[in-house]
């Protein structure tokens, strides 16, 4: 490969030359005149396809929200992280770090957690003493993304500030975003000296928090044999009439099952 040092950079393809950006810099390298793929490596570019295709969706989901900045691998390590886990459990990407250099467990060493309910609850704590930081700013991005139609359906947010020289109660979030698809949270903690945000990227936090899948709902069916005893139960009922008629049945009558009402 070799660095791009022009004035005018490019990414992707640009005649038989591939521009890429990684670390911060742009580089470029001359396509293979002739590509032959196996089996395998065919599997692995169509899951890294995937995996590139889903990932930039959950980015866009959360960039204009983002006041952190990604360091420069961020997208190669979503990618990894997508496809380690398995394209189809989006949950692996929890815990995902947008600022690999800073966590928020940096801040909250009892980790929020997020109810059912689409509440994000940051349990009572000592917030830690940072030199120059008076402050925390803590916000909360909820994306709701539908990766079955490739779009982002809904984004909330919510922020507090936190002053790290007072006891800190704990905090409720509403983050529930209503819509298809499934719901991911990222939660944003930036240091703050005076009004601004600090320049050391290790105060400045931004995670993927939670995910939560669609909630699907569950139909129970009664058992084969239980429909056929209702069945038979019934057809008795209905039967017993005529044996009363016929004087046949009077001791059967008296011993079947009672009529079954219609609910």
């Amino acid at each position: 490969m070799a660095k791009q040092t022009s004035l005018f950079t490019f990414t992707g393809k640009a005649g038989n030359m591939i521009g890429y950006y990684r670390d911060g810099k742009h580089y470029f390298r001359s396509m293979p005149e002739t590509v032959r793929q196996t089996t395998a490596t065919r599997s692995a570019a169509q899951r890294f396809g995937a995996a590139s295709s889903k990932a930039r969706l959950i980015r866009s989901a959360f960039a204009n929200d983002l006041d952190v900045h990604c360091d420069g691998g961020h997208i190669n390590r979503l990618n990894k992280t997508i496809i380690k886990g398995g394209i189809r459990n989006t949950e692996a990407i929890a815990g995902f770090r947008f600022n690999q250099h800073t966590g928020t467990d940096r801040f909250f060493t009892v980790a929020p957690t997020l109810s059912e309910d689409g509440i994000l609850h940051i349990p009572p704590q000592a917030l830690p003493q940072c030199r120059g930081i008076s402050t925390l700013e803590v916000k909360v991005i909820a994306a709701r993304i539908h990766f079955g139609e490739r779009r982002v359906t809904g984004t909330e947010t919510a922020m507090i500030v936190l002053d790290t020289r007072e006891a800190f109660a704990g905090a409720a979030l509403n983050v529930d975003v209503p819509g298809k698809g499934t719901l991911i949270v990222a939660l944003q903690v930036r240091g703050m000296c005076g009004n601004r945000a600090s320049f050391n990227r290790k105060y400045l936090a931004a995670d993927i928090i939670a995910v939560q899948e669609p909630q699907t709902k569950q139909v129970f069916h009664q058992p084969e044999h239980q429909q056929q005893v209702m069945l038979q139960q019934r057809l008795q009922s209905l039967a017993a009439p005529t044996h009363q008629q016929t004087g046949q049945g009077s001791a059967y009558a008296a011993a079947s099952p009672p009529v079954i009402q219609r609910e």
